[in-house]
């Protein structure tokens, strides 16, 4: 399941290079502050144990292995990946002192790790941005041990038509803001496309069962603005 937008890698790669050192700002305006505690309710899903190894693709700037390694009192292992070098550089930098957390360049569709490493897997806001879900899906499920979880956390599908019409008006200022922010809307212009074109909760379901991923779900999170899905390797 290709995804057009992303083909382009030098589009994605161009959109993330004008913003990652306000990645965690823009963030906040895009979710009007609750990705934190969507990105929390995601951690406490998993309900991580000392030494359990997390993956987390698509990381940014690291927040989830930081809120990951708070939760295991920094004594687990946390492999944090991202396509964008200056993404990644900037999270070394914002959690230097978080010795149990490392860092890879590398694509969510083609992971340079072994079979069987990780006991959970995550993907925040990073599906979408992907070239090709099915292929990033099947790679999560390559990684994770036997036993092992898969969650993402993603921009979804609204069901409540009242939500989805305010939510639709305040997402044409967004670029808007970006331009304010970044100096320049054309990464949120994409950002809100990407949104708008990913494939619905019940969809991404299915991709996740025709991966192997067996016990799965979702949950939405404000009506639908986010989902949170989560399937077992066995």
């Amino acid at each position: 399941m290709s995804q057009n937008l992303q083909q382009n890698r030098g589009l994605v790669e161009s959109v993330f290079n004008n913003v990652y050192d306000k990645y965690d700002l823009m963030n906040d305006i895009m979710s009007l502050g609750a990705h934190r505690s969507w990105k929390n309710k995601l951690v406490n899903m998993m309900n991580p144990s000392i030494n359990d190894s997390l993956i987390d693709v698509g990381c940014g700037t690291g927040d989830i292995g930081e809120i990951y390694s708070k939760a295991t009192k920094k004594k687990s292992y946390i492999l944090n990946v991202d396509p964008n070098r200056k993404m990644i550089e900037k999270g070394k930098e914002r959690l230097k002192d978080y010795k149990n957390v490392l860092w890879k360049i590398g694509s969510g569709e083609k992971l340079d790790i072994d079979n069987e490493t990780f006991n959970f897997y995550t993907i925040s806001f990073g599906l979408r941005n992907t070239s090709n879900v099915e292929k990033t899906i099947a790679e999560a499920y390559r990684v994770l041990k036997t036993g092992g979880r898969f969650l993402c956390l993603e921009f979804s599908k609204i069901e409540n038509p009242n939500l989805e019409f305010i939510y639709n008006q305040y997402s044409k200022i967004i670029p808007k803001i970006g331009k304010y922010v970044v100096g320049t809307e054309k990464p949120y212009e994409y950002l809100i496309k990407t949104i708008k074109d990913f494939i619905n909760q019940e969809e991404l379901l299915e991709v996740m069962k025709s991966k192997k991923f067996v016990n799965c779900n979702y949950i939405n999170l404000n009506g639908g603005v986010v989902a949170i899905h989560s399937g077992w390797k066995v």
